[in-house]
């Protein structure tokens, strides 16, 4: 993932327009990007430093390139997920230049060849400090020598894209998540999608509320907002991340359309990015995670796939609807003598959120609805209502099966759907 300076954009007025290679106008990049990924591929064991000069000097002949662009790629190409570097966790490599500086000291200063005046040569020191060090040669040492210096790590291995068609539309995806790191907030008109929208926005763990935007026959299009990482509520580095995390998944999904609100340095008036599953962008969507959180993915593992006490237990099983509001708890039960229940986990959120929380429970309070509260948040919770349990850090099975036997007996007021 790119940075939030490596974001290269334009202004269309008010509107932002990421940089973006197109097939019409950069096909030459085809070959830059088959270039830049042999340059990593048969790179194994150069420093950081040495590759990014490799990649900048593929673009040497090449005006329409600006130096920002070039860095983005040595990012992309840096990624975790595609290219593996030494690194120097213990410290190690502080502790040898301490004791070759020790052992070098005696010997200064050091010349190319020896003469009456210099006697000790720099090649021949070298290589019997690395004898001392027990090292078969200097190379070794050089090695090892700044291995905690980021700029002189050295690549282990490179599994690089599929193809470079794969680095340039990852590259047009990165820049439209750089310049999310600007956000305050983001709208997603959403169709059929939807819950595959909505689960990707709890992964990244999202602050977003949902109402229903327009009812049709076999389609319903929905409206998320998502606060985003420049808001009051969450301006932190962390939350923006998030943001930018959920994109790729966004981009993965079809039949949805985003509008970004961004507030760009010091001028006041907000910028808008705009862009939609008909924009063509592309995402290498790893595989979906199951859970939201530990909590629920620790309370579905040890609730497992059977009946207890007569419960089944799905997860998102269906969306709850009050007038224009819309709501997906994490979990439906169903028993085998036809009662329901739903369950819906609130963790560590802002007090802004939980409220609103809070007052979207109050429009479906008539809905089967068991709410675990973590004890963290309990004190900003204020829902009085008999459904509510707390939890320390887990869910108890037989807590959540008291609730069930105690709340599901209420009759299903609202409105579910995809049960």
């Amino acid at each position: 993932m790119l940075t939030k300076e490596l974001a290269i954009f334009d202004f269309n007025g008010l509107r932002i327009v990421p940089d973006r290679l197109v097939r019409k106008r950069h096909a030459r990049y085809l070959e830059y990007a088959a270039g830049m990924c042999d340059a990593y591929g048969t790179g194994i064991g150069m420093t950081r430093r040495e590759l990014h000069l490799a990649v900048h000097r593929i673009f040497d002949a090449e005006a329409d390139c600006p130096p920002a662009r070039i860095d983005a790629f040595c990012k992309l190409l840096d990624e975790e997920r595609v290219a593996r570097y030494q690194t120097d966790r213990a410290g190690k490599a502080a502790a040898l230049r301490q004791k070759v500086c020790r052992l070098a000291a005696p010997c200064h200063p050091l010349v190319d060849e020896r003469t009456v005046l210099f006697e000790h040569a720099e090649k021949e020191t070298k290589e019997e400090i690395a004898r001392q060090l027990g090292r078969a040669s200097w190379e070794e040492v050089e090695r090892e020598l700044f291995a905690d210096v980021f700029e002189f790590n050295r690549l282990l291995s490179f599994e690089g894209y599929d193809s470079p068609e794969a680095l340039l539309a990852r590259y047009n995806v990165a820049q439209v998540q750089a310049a999310l790191f600007n956000a305050t907030r983001l709208t997603v008109h959403a169709g059929t999608d939807f819950r595959r929208i909505v689960t990707h926005a709890k992964l990244a763990r999202l602050l977003h509320t949902i109402t229903l935007a327009q009812r049709g026959g076999r389609r319903n299009v929905y409206t998320i907002v998502l606060d985003g990482p420049a808001s009051v509520l969450r301006e932190t580095r962390r939350y923006g991340a998030s943001m930018a995390k959920f994109l790729p998944a966004l981009v993965s999904c079809t039949d949805w359309r985003m509008r970004a609100e961004l507030m760009i340095g010091r001028i006041r008036r907000p910028f808008f990015l705009e862009i939609s599953s008909a924009d063509g962008l592309h995402s290498p969507m790893p595989p979906q995670e199951e859970f939201d959180t530990s909590v629920e993915e620790h309370f579905a593992r040890k609730w497992g796939g059977r009946r207890r006490k007569g419960w089944l237990m799905r997860r998102e099983g269906g969306i709850l609807e009050h007038g224009q509001t819309v709501m997906v708890p994490d979990f439906v039960f169903h028993h085998k003598d036809g009662r329901m229940a739903w369950l819906e986990i609130v963790g560590f959120w802002t007090p802004e959120y939980l409220q609103a929380k809070v007052e979207k429970l109050k429009l479906f309070n008539e809905e089967p609805i068991i709410v675990a509260v973590a004890e963290g948040v309990a004190r900003g919770f204020h829902y009085a209502s008999d459904n509510v349990m707390f939890y320390k850090k887990a869910l108890r099975l037989d807590a959540v099966q008291d609730a069930l036997e105690r709340v599901a007996r209420k009759s299903v007021a609202g409105h579910a759907t995809g049960s």
